[in-house]
């Protein structure tokens, strides 16, 4: 049985009102209060600011956050990383052998550059067996834009080519979806997908992938004009530290799609840029962009990673899924 997460209320001196006014203003973990200041809290909560040092106390004796490792524990926490394989050689090579646990990897492009596809290909892959590049488990997919489609998932199944695999109803029945209709809605569904991961930790098809596509549309409609970019910077990256954290606990991967909005002032090269500025940007682990090519062709580009080169990786989308070119 999965070790409970503390909750807020469990700290001394939060009742369920002072709980309350903290999760409105954005403390939504134990871990979020250890890192804040004494008056920020006194002010939020109404409460006199020595009380508020005490609950920071308890929440930083709590949450152990204030130790450090050597780079040998890092080292060795690394060696439990997997990798969720493309099944398509060159994106494998990009990516250094596949998407990565404990990592999000972030892939924007312009309508039609394949996000989506590689996204259904993903939900799909991840359930093969570890000799076949999968990770024998399951999925918890948010959709923000209407864009699952349960058909494409029997098509790539079928797309797949392997002897002795499940039925298509048995791959859909192990991708958990979730419709997010306001911002709001999608860092709830976040935070709820940590009771279902829960559950299914101890089943034959853990949690291993961790779906949303896309990451900033509901964002970015809510949230138009300069006047709002700090609350939609401040929500979007308490969004992002909250599936970091679902992931790390799962050794899980986690993958986004987002928007692309163009650059006016970039006269040579590519004008496109993605959705979510310098939040988006240092969150996510990966980012990888994607466009269209000649012939039908995609191309996906590494544009950031902590340990990889820069590089471009053709692909095919095609009615069995991505294969290669």
């Amino acid at each position: 049985m999965a070790e409970k997460a503390l909750e807020i209320e469990d700290l001394p001196g939060v009742g369920p009102s002072t709980a309350d006014k903290l999760r409105e203003a954005g403390y939504l973990s134990v871990e979020s209060i250890a890192t804040a200041s004494p008056a920020e809290l006194s002010e939020i909560t109404e409460i006199s600011e020595s009380t508020a040092k005490k609950i920071i106390k308890a929440a930083r004796e709590s949450a152990d956050i204030g130790s450090f490792r050597t780079g040998k524990d890092i080292f060795e926490q690394r060696k439990e990383i997997r990798k969720l394989s493309f099944r398509v050689p060159e994106l494998d090579a990009l990516m250094g052998g596949g998407l990565e646990t404990q990592a999000i990897t972030e892939m924007y492009g312009e309508f039609g550059s394949g996000k989506s596809q590689v996204v259904h290909q993903m939900a799909v892959n991840v359930q093969l067996p570890e000799e076949q590049g999968g990770m024998n488990g399951s999925v918890i997919y948010i959709d923000t834009e209407n864009t699952f489609r349960p058909e494409r998932i029997e098509q790539m199944v079928a797309g797949l080519g392997i002897d002795d695999i499940p039925d298509t109803q048995e791959f859909l029945d192990n991708i958990h979806i979730a419709r997010a209709h306001t911002s709001d809605h999608q860092m709830l569904l976040v935070e709820n997908s940590r009771d279902l991961a829960n559950e299914l930790k101890g089943s034959e098809k853990p949690v291993k992938l961790f779906i949303i596509d896309s990451l900033t549309a509901h964002f970015r409609s809510e949230y138009a004009g300069r006047g709002t970019l700090a609350a939609r910077q401040q929500k979007l990256n308490r969004h992002m530290h909250e599936l970091f954290k679902l992931i790390d606990e799962h050794n899980a991967v986690g993958l986004v799609t987002n928007q692309v909005m163009s650059n006016p002032a970039v006269f040579f090269g590519d004008p496109t840029k993605p959705i979510g500025g310098n939040i988006v940007g240092h969150t996510a682990t990966f980012r990888i962009y994607l466009r269209k090519s000649k012939a039908g062709k995609r191309i996906a580009r590494l544009v950031d990673s902590p340990n990889l080169p820069e590089g471009e990786a053709p692909f095919m989308v095609e009615e069995a899924g991505l294969k290669p070119c």
